[in-house]
């Protein structure tokens, strides 16, 4: 055998062991990474689900339990003694930085209680604001048609947040749209 296919033999079996021991490495690897999501993914989901409905006993203070309405993704029913009493429901709006996702809470007759962001990027200082207790106040009582962002102050609408109207906007669309579905859906269980 020359001298060259010898090297050549030496290389590809170099290259073969490089190969199996990084498929190992790999496999070894996938299986702690697995391993690791089974282990963090049910409490990953549990603080979700806990986040959730801290979230909603919130918006809803006087709700005694929460039940998932069917047919409607993410739609929650606040219930006391029995009775519905206010709803939870997803809403977003698209902030000045991307999708801002909300949780809203809305009487059974179709008015905005208060909101929870849960997503959001938008400028810190300036749109996220949002989260402060005198832009969200605004939308307490509120029918949809008095949502509309203002730059002058009125008791009627929702004034926008300095330096952030886009963001203000996307909040106060995305509450309207959920106020009207809810009212929509209330009206629709009184037949």
């Amino acid at each position: 055998m020359s001298h060259d296919a010898h090297a050549h033999d030496d290389k590809n079996n170099g290259i073969f062991k490089i190969t199996m021991s990084l498929a190992i490495t790999c496999f070894i690897s996938g299986i702690i990474i697995a391993g690791a999501y089974a282990i963090t993914e049910p409490a990953a989901a549990e603080q979700r689900v806990k986040a959730k409905n801290d979230a909603m006993k919130e918006l809803v203070k006087d709700a005694e339990s929460f039940k998932a309405i069917e047919g409607k993704e993410g739609w929650y029913a606040g219930i006391k003694g029995g009775k519905v009493i206010a709803y939870v429901v997803p809403a977003s709006g698209k902030g000045y930085a991307g999708k801002i996702e909300m949780l809203a809470g809305v009487t059974t007759d179709g008015k905005a209680m208060d909101f929870k962001v849960l997503k959001h990027a938008e400028t810190p200082g300036l749109g996220d604001k949002m989260v402060g207790d005198k832009f969200r106040k605004q939308f307490a009582n509120k029918d949809p048609k008095d949502m509309e962002v203002v730059k002058v102050p009125t008791d009627k609408n929702i004034q926008a947040l300095t330096g952030a109207t886009i963001t203000s906007r996307a909040v106060t669309n995305g509450m309207r749209e959920a106020v009207e579905a809810v009212a929509a859906y209330a009206a629709s269980q009184k037949k």
